[in-house]
């Protein structure tokens, strides 16, 4: 062996993962190393370049980054980088630079898949990029800036605040003074102070936010009626509020104000206003490629607008998966972008129909109620009328609208469900004691129709009418629930009808017959089991969110499993989650119908392990279940 390979050999033997290797082996990787000097500053791969050598560096250091230009990782002597791109489809995901004058070992493709198929411990190493696990695996890819930040970091200034107990007249002028669109109304501790002195102001004031008032509000409210400016503003001011808590993420805000039509969303510390987001602040901080898809669908005035701008639906989701976006705020999106659909065509109906004959409430199901839906959906929603509902006199309005609303879904790509679970069958237009009551019995009686419905059913949420009615219904689900163990064991065994693709030595299970023969199917092996095993616990712990996450975040304050065992399901439902929606996105850029399907074959190595170590925490958590709630 020359004397320069040598070298190049004695060097690779100090570092993992070749420190690990056979010297032979180490010696025939130095023989086929090729150098290159980098100066520095100098770009070494940029973002999408093809790479085809597992990269070392020999000298000097280099500086990796994010695709939106944050700092990612700094390598210096003996750091590996390019190992990603080899096992994702060699393309360079993200870019490198020289921070200094820089050599660099170039090791070929061939010679590093040769090492990972030989070698079980130089494979580990550089397909857990870093030596770590499924954990990394799903972390450190979420760059936006939506993700990572509080939405407190949105708030421009200190709130401004008035007691109740003010005068509209006295908001009006505090508003001016301030300069802003918005004030916050916060209760009366004392009559000793001055209604219009800001929260910020009061030492020691323990007061809670109680309303808000705005400048359209004071122009339809009381301008416009000609109200009394020296009525007190708790007359006149908004007490339906949405907020956010202080330790909400900057994303939660901005699907807040989209789901609830918001220009105004105050953040609380426990009870307490710390600011006010406008949607101004949003649009600093986001693209406007969701916000400009909701305000587009609000735009439209009839079925056939709506069906042509649904075609962006699938470009924006597309975007969102190359922003590295989690599944959590894809899903979220996803689920803002559909709900806005219904409530355009509720409002088109009511147009079309005229005024209700009594107060209503439509429902989304399943996975839109808990904000995971994606490109593939159809449409899950049922009624709940008011107990005053009369079928001989308000069946008919109730059946045009459900019918106005589930058609026009069809026509923007929203498909009819295959099972009926639909406000168009009378069977799911229920008063709000009919559903109370229906929910009861699936409780008390978990027979397998019951137990199927709960599965769609418990997941609910109001998009448009008296959405309070379903929080309602949320909650008295999560008391009674909680309190029924033979309902939750059943609930239990049925979530276990779903098993993960793994066989005895796993390997992977795939479809052995049909459309999709040798494939897997994400959504019903693996998202779908996950959601009604997470579904199992928080409703034994009395949760009321709907989001999985969410649920888990909820189970892990109740402790009734070990808190190892909730990230390993957090870190498998969000790589099983983003295989599903990159294979989407992949399909959807080559002009393929997407589908839940992928095929083994068609995954990196990398995305295989991990796929593997994700469906195993599932079996684990399947068989958890069975001892936490026993048969």
């Amino acid at each position: 062996m020359e004397a320069e390979h040598k070298e190049v050999a004695g060097f690779l033997k100090q570092f993992q993962p070749f420190s690990g290797l056979p010297e032979e082996t180490i010696n025939s990787v130095a023989q086929q190393v090729e150098i290159a000097y980098y100066r520095a500053e100098s770009n070494i791969f940029n973002f999408g370049d093809e790479v085809h050598d597992l990269c070392m560096i020999r000298s000097g250091s280099v500086e990796i980054y994010r695709r939106n230009g944050d700092l990612y990782n700094r390598l210096s002597v003996g750091g590996l980088f390019g190992q990603m791109g080899l096992l994702m489809n060699n393309l360079i995901r993200l870019p490198v630079k020289a921070l200094e004058d820089s050599l660099i070992y170039f090791i070929p493709e061939s010679v590093f898949i040769t090492l990972c198929d030989e070698f079980e411990a130089f494979a580990y190493f550089v397909e857990m990029d870093d030596h770590s696990n499924l954990q990394h695996a799903v972390s450190g890819k979420n760059a936006n800036s939506l993700m990572i930040s509080k939405a407190t970091k949105l708030i421009s200034r200190t709130p401004i605040t008035i007691l109740n107990t003010a005068t509209i007249r006295q908001a009006a002028e505090k508003m001016t003074e301030e300069g802003v669109s918005s004030l916050l109304i916060v209760n009366a501790v004392s009559s000793a102070v001055s209604p219009t002195t800001s929260q910020h102001q009061e030492e020691g004031a323990e007061q809670q936010m109680v309303g808000i008032i705005t400048d359209r509000d004071l122009r339809t409210r009381v301008v416009s009626t000609g109200y009394p400016l020296d009525a007190t503003i708790d007359q006149v001011m908004s007490t339906d509020l949405v907020t956010l808590d202080v330790d909400a993420y900057a994303f939660e805000a901005m699907l807040s104000m989209l789901r609830y039509n918001l220009h105004h969303l105050p953040i609380l510390d426990n009870g307490r206003p710390v600011g006010v987001i406008a949607i101004s602040d949003i649009v600093r901080y986001e693209s406007q490629s969701s916000l400009y898809m909701v305000g587009t669908v609000f735009r439209q005035n009839s079925v056939e607008e709506l069906k042509l701008i649904s075609e962006e639906i699938s470009s924006c989701f597309v975007r969102l998966v190359n922003e590295d976006a989690n599944s959590h705020m894809i899903g979220s999106a996803m689920s803002v972008i559909g709900r806005s659909f219904k409530q355009r065509l509720l409002e088109l109906a009511e147009e079309h129909l005229g005024p209700p004959p009594l107060p209503y409430c439509f429902l989304a199901l399943g996975s839109m109620a808990r904000d995971e839906q994606l490109i593939i959906t159809d449409q899950d929603n049922a009624l709940i009328l008011d107990n005053q509902y009369d079928p001989e006199l308000h069946a008919e309005y109730f059946e045009a609208l459900a019918h106005f609303v589930c058609d026009g879904l069809a026509a923007c790509g929203f498909s009819y469900c295959s099972g009926g679970i639909m406000a168009t069958n009378p069977r799911w237009r229920k008063t709000r004691n009919e559903w109370e009551v229906c929910f009861a019995d699936w409780i008390d009686n978990p027979v397998p129709e019951a137990l199927l419905n709960c599965s769609i059913f418990f997941d609910l949420e109001g998009v448009w009418g008296q959405i309070h009615w379903a929080e309602q219904q949320n909650f008295f689900v999560a008391q009674k629930a909680s309190k029924e163990p033979r309902f939750l064991a059943s609930l239990a065994r049925n979530a276990l009808s779903r098993t993960p693709p793994l066989g005895f030595f796993k390997n992977f299970v795939m479809e052995q017959d049909g459309q999709h023969r040798n494939s897997i199917n994400l959504k019903r092996r693996g998202t779908a089991p996950l959601a009604d095993l997470i579904r199992v616990h928080a409703l034994a712990v009395g949760s009321r969110a709907k989001n999985s996450f969410e649920r888990l975040d909820d189970i892990i304050k109740s402790k009734i499993i070990p808190e190892g065992r909730i990230s390993d399901l957090k870190d498998a439902l969000e790589f099983i989650s983003m295989v599903r929606i990159r294979h989407q996105a992949i399909d959807i850029e080559a002009g393929r119908t997407a589908d839940n399907n992928i095929e083994p074959e068609h995954l990196s190595e990398f995305e295989r392990r991990n796929l593997k170590d994700a469906f195993q925490v599932l079996s684990n958590s399947q068989r958890f279940l069975k001892f936490r709630y026993p048969f």
